[in-house]
């Protein structure tokens, strides 16, 4: 196969762990015969300094005509500023929206050998296996705002908006995962209070009805969080609206153990979607070389999963994931203490390592990974 990706390393460690998900996937490509091309270019605060936007039209092109885009994470205190009219995040929600990445995906399925690392006791992380769908380019985020001054009073009002097009494909998009999973989805909102989430549910009950075989079941975003911490093998697959979505992937994390195991997928309607880490830029480690490279390398595994359809490549990248961290390989985020950590290049290396000392499956036609939904 021959494929383009783009890669967004972007700002604080975004560039050492795009570096680690890059050596893996040029080492799945060697072992399965590929040829993939990467293309790298900047965006958010790096792209700020050095072209005075967070993301170019030569960046966007180059996104457009790609087979999938791998970024790593934008922003820092230098660009920190909520007033600057130039901001990094700026160009990620550019790239969302003029790609048409309508839905974010993020598994958590917790490593039982990091079990230790999360707050939550080890009985409540046994049999976890959750996949958030989160509606990515609609809701307050994106919805009509105003900021003026009435009767010498500062306003300020941002406005969640939905259509029903917009709930019913996302939605739609998890039930299709729940096909191929455990065959319940849990659709969240706030119906007792805001009209845009009864919209949400009657709409979700539509799409519910066209799925008998799929249990539905709606839960309130407060409860919903409570939830999440105190019985999260209810869970299988999780829909809800933009910012519910940004603020319960979060705290999902912390069943993983760190914010860096974790991947996501955004994807839409076309074969091109953009994957990354879900934590941040973390400049307080930048340039330091502890960061976990692991939200990346296993974003990558999507990447090649649902933009490629390398079903097989994907699975030798978690798999040799699972091997290492088996093995006790430890960065700093995730190792019982300062000396039994490596470093995120260590890391990265003891994963290719593991890579190649498993032979791929000749036949993985059978398997269907948490994160699979047959959809694309």
């Amino acid at each position: 196969m021959k494929a383009t990706i783009v890669l967004l390393p972007g700002d604080g460690i975004g560039p050492e762990v795009v570096d680690e998900a890059r050596r893996v996937v040029d080492d799945v490509a060697r072992l399965f015969g590929h040829q993939l091309r990467f293309d790298e270019h900047l965006i958010g605060g790096a792209s700020i300094d050095a072209h005075g936007t967070a993301l170019t039209d030569d960046a966007l092109a180059a996104c457009r005509a790609a087979d999938a885009i791998l970024l790593g994470a934008v922003g820092g205190p230098a660009w920190s500023d909520p007033t600057a009219r130039v901001r990094p995040e700026q160009g990620l929600l550019g790239l969302r929206k003029a790609l048409g990445l309508w839905a974010n995906l993020r598994p958590v399925r917790p490593f039982p050998e990091l079990a230790a690392c999360s707050p939550l006791r080890p009985e409540l992380l046994a049999g976890v296996d959750v996949v958030v769908v989160r509606e990515l380019t609609g809701g307050l985020y994106f919805g009509p705002r105003i900021r003026d001054v009435v009767d010498g009073r500062r306003r300020a009002c941002d406005t969640l908006e939905y259509t029903d097009v917009e709930i019913a494909r996302v939605v739609a998009l998890a039930f299709r995962l729940a096909e191929h999973r455990r065959r319940r989805v849990t659709s969240i909102d706030k119906a007792n209070v805001l009209e845009s989430s009864r919209l949400w549910r009657q709409v979700a009950d539509e799409v519910g009805a066209r799925h008998p075989e799929i249990a539905l079941d709606h839960q309130l975003v407060d409860s919903a969080a409570m939830r999440l911490i105190t019985a999260p093998a209810s869970f299988d697959v999780v829909v809800t609206e933009n910012m519910f979505g940004d603020i319960l992937t979060d705290e999902a994390a912390v069943l993983a153990g760190s914010l860096g195991l974790c991947p996501s997928a955004s994807i839409g309607d076309g074969r091109c979607g953009l994957y990354e880490p879900i934590h941040g830029s973390a400049p307080d480690i930048a340039g330091r070389g502890i960061a976990n490279p692991i939200g990346t390398i296993l974003s990558a595994a999507l990447l090649l999963r649902h933009s490629l359809g390398l079903e097989r490549e994907a699975q030798a990248i978690e798999g040799a994931v699972a091997q290492a961290i088996a093995a006790g390989v430890r960065t700093a985020d995730i190792a019982p203490g300062p000396g039994d950590a490596v470093s995120t290049t260590r890391m990265g290396a003891e994963i290719r390592n593991h890579l190649h000392r498993t032979r791929p499956a000749r036949d993985a036609s059978h398997y269907i990974d948490n994160q699979r939904s047959g959809a694309w």
